[in-house]
């Protein structure tokens, strides 16, 4: 027994020591998937707490019984279905205003992490992000729980990822891994999760990122199944059979889906802005856009929370049409007002409740323009609920996973997949944009998608440049310039003006090819001159940098510190740009494949 014992003790040794861990993750591709199933373990223990905070959270502000969801309950108070939202917001402006003394840099979310900081996202912002997402959705605003689920999730694969000092390459991968495991355990869907990682998170799917990936989906939902059951699963009910003639109308679904999606993301920042451009403070903000959310669910409570409730009152009723437009009309207001005003959450279940709406809508209506169409309300429902989602959040194999995984009817996923296609297509060529890729858009980011383009911003001229350059004024002479810069002793010299800014740039064949003597002229040096606007910013990047050697057919340009004071700081080549580009992607490439 003693032996039994001893021999277990380098294996413990190994997990009781960090840097023999670390070591093994490393260089072990089963020591990143044990991590991965550890990250799929912490991933269904938030989402269950998160879970289980928001609806005690709704319990106990709205009053609700056991088994209600707030935006399907009845008989609420409703002077607490005015006043929530209202608290909710001046909570959430006190935290702002809180945040705003103590952190200065913006909060990354997974995707910016992933594009821009190989995967390096902060606990702490991270866990501040879910609580101000439990805040908006535990007082009714109109924001699912999604934003907070994948953030917290995230941030702890890549606080781990950290600790172990991960590559690049891995640590994204882990970061992924945590978005997987949140949105598995969120809709009950381990494939739904796997492919959100791969299509918004992480950017890509490879076979190294495959098993660990999966494998936190996988975990992630089994634990929260073990807290909660089947109380994540999306019930669609009884659905027909699908005939090819339901495929045109399922695709002109997809369409109009994509137009919804579009306007919903429109009229987010059309609030953002509205709001923006008043005199009103932003710590105010919130609790102003609570009043509006307050009167809406007056109006109707379907609109408040994430509407858990509400879609599944909808799926298995049948409104009128005027009561679907109306709800339609109401949460996409509640919505746009919720995260325009500053709440916090996002929008992948409302986009699911409206898609389902308007895919119930264009039930109604499909009869008459596709006779031989078959397909009955819950299909059209499910179809649009793919659709809009993918026009709104991206991932067009997640939408249909999510479809598939709702029903598992493989012939209404071949549906869904169809319209999801449209949808994402009409997206891409009229917009452009995901709403997250939308927001970094008017942040000024260029981020279209999580693929990792850290690293060639990393890779900057002023890292590039050399900075033993060869300058003159513009105003010597011809002699004197030949006279410091013998034929041979540089390439180019670069010109500068009396107040020490670029004026250009001069090749020394070109001063020692022109006549001097028994010209009726003399020629001066500005005549030479060459790029005199044409400049690198110590900024830009590699592939800024050969962007513009290309354009202009440059060999070499001066580098200049800004574009205001134009004082020389260094000078770069084409060659030597294309070069380190080379290298370094070659680098990301082996490091992406495990050879280093």
């Amino acid at each position: 027994m003693f032996s039994r014992f001893s021999s277990l003790l380098p294996s413990a040794r190994v997990l009781l020591n960090p840097g023999q861990l670390r070591v093994l993750v490393r260089r072990s591709e089963f020591g990143l998937i044990a991590v991965a199933a550890l990250v799929g373990v912490l991933s269904g223990l938030a989402i269950a707490g998160m879970s289980f905070l928001s609806q005690e959270m709704h319990r106990a502000i709205f009053e609700l019984g056991g088994g209600e969801r707030l935006s399907s309950a009845t008989d609420i108070n409703r002077l607490a279905i005015l006043l929530a939202p209202i608290c909710g917001g001046a909570l959430l402006g006190l935290l702002f205003l809180i945040l705003r003394r103590w952190r200065k840099k913006p909060m990354v979310d997974p995707i910016e992490a992933n594009a821009l900081h190989g995967g390096r996202l902060s606990l702490t912002d991270s866990i501040l992000v879910a609580i101000q997402n439990l805040v908006s959705n535990g007082f009714g605003a109109s924001v699912g729980l999604e934003a907070g689920y994948t953030q917290l999730s995230s941030g702890i694969a890549s606080k781990i990822g950290l600790l172990l000092q991960l590559r690049r390459s891995d640590l994204r991968i882990l970061v992924g891994c945590g978005a997987s495991g949140a949105i598995a355990a969120a809709f009950n869907a381990p494939l739904t999760g796997a492919f959100y990682a791969f299509e918004l998170i992480i950017g890509t799917y490879t076979i190294m990122s495959l098993t660990p990936v999966v494998v936190s989906a996988l975990v992630a939902t089994i634990v929260t199944r073990l807290f909660f059951g089947e109380e994540f699963l999306i019930d669609v009910g009884d659905f027909g059979a699908v005939v090819p003639a339901d495929y045109l109308p399922a695709i002109l679904l997809g369409a109009f889906c994509a137009g919804g999606g579009i306007l919903l993301m429109k009229g987010v920042t059309f609030v953002e802005e509205t709001a923006r451009k008043s005199s009103l403070s932003p710590v105010f903000r919130p609790a102003i856009g609570g009043i509006l959310i307050g009167l809406l669910g007056l109006v109707d409570q379907q609109v408040m929370a994430a509407g858990h409730g509400a879609l599944h009152l909808n799926l298995s009723q049948n409104p009128t049409i005027p009561a679907l437009l109306a709800i339609l009309a109401l949460k996409s207001l509640a919505s746009a007002v919720s995260i325009g005003s500053g709440f916090r959450g996002g929008l992948f279940f409302a986009s699911l409740f409206m898609g389902a709406l308007l895919g119930k809508i264009f039930a109604y209506s499909a009869p008459y323009i596709f006779a031989h169409a078959t397909l009955t309300p819950v299909i059209y429902a499910v179809v649009g609920m793919s659709a809009m989602a993918v026009a709104v959040i991206g991932g067009p194999l997640t939408m249909t996973f999510l479809a598939l995984e709702i029903t598992g009817d493989f012939p209404i996923t071949v549906l869904a997949l169809a319209a999801v296609i449209t949808s994402s297509l009409t997206v891409r060529n009229t917009f452009g944009y995901s709403f997250a890729t939308w927001r970094f858009h008017l942040r000024g980011e260029s981020i279209r998608s999580a693929h990792d383009i850290g690293w060639i911003r990393n890779l900057t001229v002023e890292r590039m440049m050399r900075a033993d350059i060869r300058t003159a004024p513009i105003s010597m002479s011809i002699e004197q310039f030949r006279n410091d810069f013998p034929l041979g002793s540089t390439q180019r010299v670069i010109l500068v003006d009396d107040a020490e800014k670029y004026a250009g740039m001069v090749l020394l064949p070109d001063i020692y090819a022109a006549p001097t003597e028994d010209a009726a002229e003399k020629p001066t040096l500005a005549s030479f001159v060459k790029y005199k606007n044409d400049v690198l910013l110590r900024s830009m990047n590699a592939k800024q940098a050969a962007a513009i050697f290309d354009r202009l057919e440059a060999e070499a340009l001066a580098v200049v510190n800004n574009q205001v004071e134009r004082k020389v700081v260094g000078q770069l080549s084409e060659s030597h740009t294309l070069r380190r580009y080379a290298e370094e992607l070659d680098r990301r490439r082996r490091e992406v494949s495990g050879e280093i």
